[in-house]
């Protein structure tokens, strides 16, 4: 076969070691004995030229080295080549999220499933003895997404539970975060809720002229993390700030949640973190999704309503099958409750700003529930496990779960599905009621890794 190589990466993770992650897939793929074609350094922009020269190719293979958002991707299989993608997963180390392939990908499936267009996945290490033979079957069209539609299950309904809720969206979703896009008729029709759209800098310009009475009460909860004071002054004052602004803005809107465009601009143009003041808010059960992701911050607020308890809106980093579990993440915003520990204040590991919080997730029940748009038909989508007490997978707030239907089915689910990258995350077990609310929606619901 001739493979066309797309060896994608962004310049905020760990080059050198995403460097090392290619050179170990090239070899792989070196070794299979197909013609590669394209090229083997890591693209850091989305340049369509590099799509031009791969038009004779058989398959066109998508190397997910770091994350990327999905624009790329997306552009590449509508060339009408088949494609497919392979990610590679990072250890466990306690340290940053160095590469965050695993949620690449998670972008890149979804975005193919709202567009129909098939693809094949795999999710390796390159270094893996399975890997080559794994490698091969995806190569020949053996490793190729189910779309799977979900079941009505025979339980009584549920009404919509969080009538007339309110919104704020701050900013608009980053490109190529499909997984982010909504349209505020249909949301209003399913759901009855109700989308203001605003720009980034009505938030900046009032946490910039907030006087001090209102920063007191997070400075308060700041002055608590025993490590704050390594913070730079600058940044912490402006993270809090945006506490403030957030606050005012909900209690002068009567809103109920906010998404909110986080990057780059709450870093690049206003100087400091909101991933600190998601976390107070949603401690304050006023769930905040980042990434401007509506849906994200309806399913918290409905996850919240079922669970009464604050809720996480978390990344999935990683899936280890051998050790079934996975990896929830956020750089740092996940509501203090959900940790026995002290947290810590930390910065973005990114962009290297304050104000974020660092712990492990407490050991316990959980229930994932994500107000999907997958394959552009809504459905509710579903998981439960545990959170085990492990020492934290990644800095920011992480936690290791083991799901209930086991990381493997998940993970063919995952894709199968077009899940979206964000789930809400919540204490406890809340499948039933949440069956019974897709029920009031008739919509069908996905349990992930339970069989279909």
């Amino acid at each position: 076969m001739k493979i066309g190589l797309l060896p994608l990466a962004r310049p905020t993770f760990d080059v050198a070691f995403a460097q090392e992650k290619l050179k170990a897939m090239l070899g792989v793929l070196k070794a299979s004995g197909h013609t590669l074609i394209g090229p083997e350094d890591l693209l850091m922009e989305a340049d369509p030229r590099h799509l031009d020269a791969l038009a004779e190719v058989d398959l066109l293979l998508v190397l997910q080295v770091t994350f990327t958002d999905a624009a790329f991707v997306a552009d590449a299989a509508r060339r009408g080549i088949p494609i497919a993608i392979w990610a590679v997963p990072e250890p466990r180390l306690g340290g940053r999220l160095r590469l965050n392939a695993f949620c690449g990908l998670n972008l890149a499936s979804h975005a193919l499933s709202r567009n129909k267009i098939p693809f094949g996945w795999l999710y390796a290490d390159p270094q893996a003895d399975e890997t080559p033979a794994d490698l091969e079957a995806l190569l020949a069209g053996r490793r190729q997404v189910h779309p799977i539609a979900g079941t009505r299950p025979e339980i009584t309904p549920e009404p919509w539970p969080v009538p007339d809720l309110k919104i704020a969206r701050i900013g608009a979703h980053p490109e190529g975060f499909d997984t982010c896009a909504y349209d505020r008729d249909d949301l209003a029709n399913l759901t009855g809720a109700s989308v203001t759209e605003m720009t980034l800098d009505p938030l900046f310009e009032r946490a910039r002229h907030l006087p001090e009475s209102a920063i007191g009460p997070y400075r308060e909860k700041a002055d608590l993390l025993p490590n704050v004071d390594e913070m730079d002054a600058g940044e912490l004052d402006r993270s809090l700030r945006l506490a403030g602004a957030l606050e005012a803005m909900r209690k002068e809107g009567g809103f109920d949640a906010f998404a909110i465009r986080c990057w780059p601009e709450t870093f690049t143009e206003y100087g400091g973190a909101v991933c600190g003041p998601v976390s107070m808010m949603g401690e304050a059960r006023v769930p905040c999704a980042c990434e401007a992701d509506v849906y994200g911050a309806v399913s918290q607020a409905l996850l919240q309503n079922v669970s009464d308890a604050p809720v996480f809106l978390a990344d999935l980093v990683d899936m280890d099958t051998g050790d079934d579990t996975g990896v929830v993440w956020h750089c740092g915003q996940a509501p203090v409750s959900m940790t026995v520990e002290t947290p810590r204040a930390t910065v973005h590991t990114n962009r290297k700003q304050a104000l974020l919080f660092e712990f492990a997730l407490k050991p316990g029940r959980v229930t994932f529930l994500r107000l999907s748009q997958a394959f552009g038909t809504p459905r509710i989508i579903i998981a439960t496990g545990e959170i085990l007490a492990r020492d934290m997978a990644f800095t920011g707030t992480s936690g290791v779960v083991r799901f209930d239907h086991g990381a493997e089915a998940v993970l063919r689910d995952i894709m199968d599905s077009g899940l979206e990258h964000h789930m809400a995350l919540a204490y406890g077990d809340h499948a039933e009621r949440l069956r019974a609310i897709g029920a009031g929606l008739d919509l069908p619901v996905i349990e992930l890794g339970a069989a279909q």
